[in-house]
């Protein structure tokens, strides 16, 4: 039996033959981007991503030609030694056999696969089973928000829809280009034949009859108003230029906060950013620092610039209201928050902490996420540490509010489970 495929290679058929064998391999590679997800930084979401799988992952079915039977013509080009009829030993299995058997560095296991997902594949797959929480999309503007823009004309449409002048303008194009007789013409040749019977004269009475005749017989044939003259307004959906959201990064800047815990903060932050990018077109961002005062500032100032003094939460707080009073209001942007801290708050402040988040801020917002860096669980004479004031006060409004979310990091390796348990599907709250 002989298959030949006949079918054109169309543009873009190898791009096709590489999602078919993403698809193909999908368990394995997910399985192996976890792995790499660990290596990576959030910073490097923008790239691509280099993974490796079994070479067993990728295997997929193929025709080969059965061991025994059937006849075999070989041509090997550059051969001088054998001719047609010539029979040829098989290589012997061994370190030179080829596939035959494994080297002895690599105990006995085929070699990995090796290739790079692209930076749109990479972000798909990761992103892939993340979205925002079902209650918040009931509320959520859409990202592709659209309005209704003429569009021209159309054939078919509804009444209400109807373009009357552009209607009446074909008919009148097509009743002059078919000489459709006007009223006053057959009017007119009406007259002249009562005036010919009234001046006895029969022969111009009979051929003004049949000139009469043609032109009600032309008449009745083109129409006055005709469906092919009929013209509707036409609208198209075009994606509404304005859809806007707004991302607030809030983070403890006090003596208390390490150089290693902002670093798992920015790493939150960024991927929080990315994800946001992938579902609006325009996307701002605020950064509040907060010791015992709060300020808005630059990026650059709010991950690298050195802050001394105590903690108090609730100016963070009472700064984002004010900006977004200002400048971000709710009916035209989509608001989220994510804050960043390692928990230490001045202890009066947690009432007017509640407050402001779950009487003010939550009811603004999309959907807002706090993290609490640093060891999760420091041993204290051989007991994990209590939680901390701001912990306890956040627990109280999470069990109130399904758009606050909360989770604790404690190094590296636990920022893209805690991204992905804050954002999954199917989230449930701390």
């Amino acid at each position: 039996m002989n298959i030949i495929d006949r079918r054109p290679n169309p543009k873009g058929k190898s791009l096709a033959n590489r999602q078919r064998f993403i698809d193909r391999a999908r368990g394995e590679v997910k399985k192996a981007l976890v792995d790499a997800l660990k290596r990576r930084k959030v910073g490097e979401t923008d790239g691509g991503e280099k993974i490796s799988i079994p070479s067993r992952g990728i295997a997929e079915p193929v025709f080969h030609r059965s061991a025994h039977g059937g006849k075999r013509d070989y041509i090997v080009p550059g051969n001088k030694k054998y001719v047609v009829g010539d029979r040829i030993e098989r290589p012997p299995t061994g370190d030179n056999g080829g596939r035959g058997g494994a080297s002895p560095e690599d105990g006995g296991e085929q070699d990995a696969f090796e290739f790079v997902l692209s930076k749109e594949e990479f972000l798909n797959l990761f992103f892939e089973d993340l979205e925002l929480p079902d209650l918040i999309k009931t509320r959520l503007k859409e990202t592709e928000a659209t309005q209704l823009t003429r569009a021209g004309y159309s054939v078919a449409g509804t009444p209400a829809n109807l373009n009357l002048v552009r209607t009446m303008r074909n008919s009148l194009a097509r009743r002059i280009s078919l000489h459709r007789p006007r009223p006053h013409e057959i009017a007119a040749l009406e007259r002249q034949i009562d005036a010919a019977l009234a001046a006895d004269d029969a022969e111009s009475a009979a051929q003004g009859r049949l000139d009469l005749e043609m032109l009600q017989r032309r008449a009745r044939r083109v129409g006055f108003l005709d469906p092919v003259d009929v013209r509707y307004n036409r609208f198209e959906r075009i994606p509404k230029p304005n859809t806007q959201a707004v991302m607030f990064c809030l983070m403890d800047v006090s003596g208390s906060m390490t150089e290693a815990m902002k670093d798992l903060a920015k790493r939150f932050f960024l991927l929080l950013h990315v994800f946001l990018t992938r579902r609006y077109k325009h996307v701002d961002i605020v950064f509040i620092r907060h010791t015992s005062n709060a300020q808005e500032v630059d990026e650059d100032t709010f991950f690298h610039s050195r802050e001394t003094g105590g903690t108090i939460v609730s100016t963070a707080l009472e700064e984002m209201l004010k900006v977004v009073r200002e400048r971000y209001s709710p009916d035209n942007w989509n608001i989220y928050a994510a804050q960043a801290s390692d928990g230490d708050n001045y202890t009066e402040d947690s009432d007017r902490c509640s407050q402001l988040l779950g009487g003010e801020i939550l009811p603004l917002t999309q959907y807002f996420a706090y993290i609490e860096v640093g060891a999760e669980a420091t041993l204290r004479h051989g007991f994990p540490s209590p939680p901390t004031d701001l912990w306890r006060t956040y627990s109280q409004i999470a069990e109130q509010h399904r758009n606050f979310a909360m989770r604790k990091v404690a190094d590296q390796t636990q920022i893209f489970p805690v991204f992905h348990e804050l954002f999954a599907k199917q989230r449930e709250h701390a």
